[in-house]
């Protein structure tokens, strides 16, 4: 172990030492839940949006038994569409816009809707939503401005502006300037626009301020139409796991608007270290991810101020949230920003429990899921415990091996989520028939199966696992295979896109939902079980 891992980990055992109980305690039910992006809806908008597909969902979840609804991050993405690089940590995706609400409202008419009802049904093309969809929305603000229409049903806009402006107005105006100046990204533009501050305090053209208030509407319809959402999952007893990537998109709101919190420099905007992971046994050269690093002792001077705030607005879209990467609030790596690989970096210290603590003081019934994939250092595992945070299992990455990979069944710990996979890995079906014959005569031997059904075999064991929670891929409940992975990490093209149809999840709850709820009750994992 470096010498940075053991100062880390002697900080830790510290801070553990005055800590008499863990900081978080929560999951303590066994329940189960069920990973689906809403992206995957289906419908005729070229995508996934929030209209009476989620309520067919959401019927889908309560017939079953099952209490979770685990989502990808909501944000708005930018470059290669993924819900982990967004143009901001706090803001909704407008492209999940149910526009036939604003069709409703008299903004929009069934004409500006026809070119995106002439999109595929079967997958995101977004390219061509990108082209259909923006010019729609657009469309819908202008009349919101100049045209009476009938009230929407999300509250007054100017209110929403108000309360949420800490981050709206650096938003809105960030896309706004990013729209005057496409493609370019924030540090190619010029220097009187460069930061937020400089262009708080520049004269900009009428049209780009108009454009900011645009993007603000879009988010108040995102956050009205998603509190229905919400609304009508409470009603069923159905609540949503979000999801938080530790780090932000470099191209992003979040560092254009407070650079300071960020390893970059002050005037080019261009970064001094960045993200990534270092070689292992799968990357000779590691992962290069490019995202700013924290400065972590700017956050820890102002009591972790933009966390805390990014953490309550995440949470106006959640009920639990998982942070991705946990391991790097512990140590993470550094790599400096000329490097061409991630073999040049280096472990450095994270904020460690203080941060956590931090978090408990202002919100001390927050439900936190860590994900904590990978070979661990001890300090990450001693973190995790200070925290009491539940971590994760992966059963596709327990096979293949000996008795003791940690997320074989009889390894795995009560405090933790189980997952048959994620939504970086192919769909149960795909990966058994893509895996080598020692893996897959592992599952067989393990199980006690003949490998037929290898799917629904990882739903049955994830159900029994002793992980409190379990959370299970759509794509495995409906038995689909490679054609239905959401996402292939490092590939840069044709992720993201997978939706399911209208028939497919009337099959599932015809012919499966009985089933699903015999093995909640079965495994505890039902409110039923329970009574």
């Amino acid at each position: 172990m470096s010498a940075i891992s053991n100062k880390s980990l002697l900080r830790t055992i510290n801070i553990m030492s005055n800590i008499s109980s863990p900081l978080f305690s929560w999951l303590k039910c066994r329940s189960v839940g069920v990973l689906m992006h809403p992206t995957s809806l289906p419908g005729a908008q070229g995508i996934g949006v929030l209209n009476s597909a989620v309520d067919d969902w959401l019927e889908l979840l309560a017939a079953a038994g099952i209490r979770y609804w685990q989502v990808c991050p909501l944000g708005p993405t930018g470059y290669g569409d993924s819900p982990y690089q967004c143009f901001s940590a706090f803001a909704g995706n407008p492209y999940l816009i149910d526009l036939n609400a604003l069709v409703r409202a008299e903004l929009l008419s069934d004409a500006d809707l026809a070119p995106l009802t002439a999109l595929p049904r079967d997958h995101v093309d977004f390219g061509w939503l990108y082209v259909t969809k923006w010019p729609a929305l657009f469309r819908a603000y202008t009349n919101f401005k100049t045209k009476p229409s009938q009230p929407l049903p999300y509250g007054d806009f100017e209110r929403f502006r108000a309360e949420q402006r800490d981050w709206l107005e650096p938003f809105g105006l960030f896309q706004a300037l990013k729209d005057h100046h496409h493609p370019k990204p924030w540090w190619e533009w010029p220097d009187s626009v460069r930061f937020f501050k400089k262009a708080q305090s520049s004269r900009l053209p009428d049209s780009v301020y108009e454009r900011a208030e645009a993007h603000a509407f879009f988010q108040y319809l995102f956050f009205g139409q998603w509190r229905e959402v919400r609304q009508k999952a409470q009603r069923l007893g159905i609540e949503i796991i979000g999801d938080a990537p530790i780090f932000v998109a470099r191209d992003s709101a979040d560092v254009w608007s407070n650079p300071e919190l960020f390893q970059i420099d002050r005037t080019s905007g261009q970064p001094v270290f960045v993200a990534g992971v270092p070689p292992d046994y799968f990357s000779a050269d590691g992962q290069l991810w490019g995202n700013p690093l924290y400065a972590w002792e700017s956050h820890a001077l102002d009591g972790y101020r933009w966390w805390l705030s990014r953490l309550r607005t995440n949470f106006q879209v959640c009920d639990v949230l998982r942070i991705d990467h946990f391991r790097a609030f512990d140590t993470y790596w550094s790599i400096p920003a000329i490097a061409k690989t991630a073999k040049t970096g280096s472990w450095k210290p994270g904020p460690g429990t203080a941060f956590f603590q931090a978090i408990k003081e202002a919100m001390p019934d927050a439900r936190l899921i860590a994900e904590d994939l990978g070979e661990l250092m001890p300090s990450v595992v001693d973190l995790r415990e200070a925290t009491g945070l539940p971590g994760m299992a992966i059963l596709q990455f327990a096979f293949g091996g000996d008795a003791q990979n940690a997320y074989l069944p009889h390894n795995q710990r009560a405090n933790s989520v189980v997952y048959p996979g994620t939504h970086d890995n192919d769909a149960t079906l795909g990966w058994y028939h893509s895996t080598d014959e020692k893996t897959r005569d592992h599952v067989r031997r393990y199980f006690r199966v003949s490998g037929a059904e290898a799917g629904w075999d990882f739903i049955r064991a994830s159900y029994a696992s002793v992980a409190n929670l379990a959370v299970i891929p759509l794509q495995d409940l409906l038995s689909l295979g490679a054609e239905a992975r959401f996402n292939t990490p490092g590939v840069a093209a044709g992720n993201w896109q997978w939706r399911y149809q209208t028939a497919q999840l009337s099959a599932l709850r015809s012919q499966s939902a009985d089933y699903l709820m015999e093995l909640g009750v079965l495994y505890g994992r039902t409110s039923e079980a329970k009574s």
